[in-house]
């Protein structure tokens, strides 16, 4: 194991998104339940509202507790879009912001505090 992939693996896995600043828990899910996965190798895939998304992500320290730092790529309804934001780990709990590139403008550029826990994604058949 190298000493990036070490440092990444309290974030690797399955996380699912309980809660976000601007939406109700139900909006989060219209593709299934929102959720945040992260591999050992650094990458890893985002699904809230109607986005879906590639994300490439690096561990940090934030205020003295471990973090990742992310972008991400992908679509929303058919448009591209793109981003980064980053999340601080506490307990089993990752926390942090996510934000739009080419936003409509600064409010909707600030997508909120993102809360999310880890939990498997339900499989399906």
């Amino acid at each position: 194991m190298t000493a990036k992939s070490h440092h990444r693996r309290p974030f690797i896995g399955e996380w699912r998104l309980v809660k976000m600043a601007l939406w109700d828990r139900a909006d989060l899910d219209p593709l299934g339940p929102a959720y945040l996965t992260l591999d050992r190798r650094g990458q890893g895939t985002m699904r809230f509202l109607a986005i879906e998304a590639g994300v490439d992500y690096r561990p940090a320290v934030r205020d003295g507790q471990p973090a990742i730092e992310f972008s991400f790529e992908g679509n929303d309804q058919g448009d591209r879009i793109s981003g980064r934001g980053w999340a601080e780990l506490t307990s089993d709990t990752l926390r942090g912001h996510v934000y739009f590139h080419d936003g409509d403008d600064s409010s909707r550029a600030t997508r909120g505090v993102i809360r999310r826990r880890r939990s498997p994604r339900p499989r399906t058949r």
